[in-house]
């Protein structure tokens, strides 16, 4: 923990939504990240339970001041998936009236999914800086995985969204997806400091997180491959 900063992990069906079970199928991983010495946080890709959230964060004495979505897939942000309805941005913005801090280029695509109002959106740039509380995040767009994916950068610690797994990365056979893009991205990410623990999206390796240094180590998507060969294996 960096000296001020309030950084917190949970897990989709273990630490909220723990009687729904495409949550803990989905084992996606949602992060609270702010100031500590005054409780103002920003809830990083809320679904499934959205009040069970809100109400996390209230019992910690933590004031939820806004949201950041990583990318605009239903089981980050709420829509539909499976056939099923995941609770998401519009119902988190009927009960805490916030911003919704999305990459620009994905509004349109964030607003179809949740039915979020595009009023309650703010969209970023590339290295847009997002202040709370004396806390800096810092946004990186990495798309690949979707058009509009960003990862976050707050004091030692790089949120990733679905960009980047501990082990391998984000689909690129999905709808907005690019596999050219996202190798663009990968190698962005591996090019950043070695001592950052990387947060993925989704609890899909042994450990929930790694050292930047451990995921290039081990990680084949990371390798320092030209284009044309990581396309061949990865596309």
């Amino acid at each position: 923990m960096a000296e001020g900063l309030y950084f917190r992990q949970l897990l989709a069906g273990r630490d909220f939504a723990t009687d729904d079970g495409l949550a803990t199928t989905m084992r996606n991983q949602a992060y609270v990240v702010g100031d500590a010495s005054t409780g103002e946080v920003l809830l990083v890709d809320p679904a499934y339970d959205v009040a069970g959230l809100l109400g996390w964060a209230r019992a910690k004495d933590l004031r939820v001041a806004g949201v950041v979505a990583t990318h605009y897939h239903a089981d980050h942000v709420g829509g539909e998936i499976l056939g099923e309805r995941i609770e998401g941005l519009a119902e988190l913005l009927e009960l805490a009236d916030v911003p919704v801090h999305v990459q620009k280029d994905e509004v349109a695509w964030v607003a179809e999914m949740t039915g979020a109002p595009v009023s309650s959106l703010v969209a970023h740039s590339d290295e847009d800086l997002l202040q709370v509380g004396s806390v800096m995040l810092r946004l990186l767009h990495t798309p690949g995985h979707t058009p509009g994916s960003q990862c976050v950068v707050v004091g030692d610690n790089l949120v990733t969204g679905d960009t980047l797994f501990l082990e391998g990365c984000g689909r690129t056979d999905l709808p907005g997806a690019d596999a050219e893009e996202m190798y663009t991205s990968l190698q962005r990410l591996a090019s950043l400091p070695g001592g950052l623990t990387v947060w993925p999206g989704h609890y899909y390796s042994p450990e929930p997180s790694a050292s930047m240094d451990e995921v290039r180590r081990t990680n084949p998507v990371l390798e320092r491959v030209d284009r044309a060969q990581w396309l061949r294996q990865f596309s």
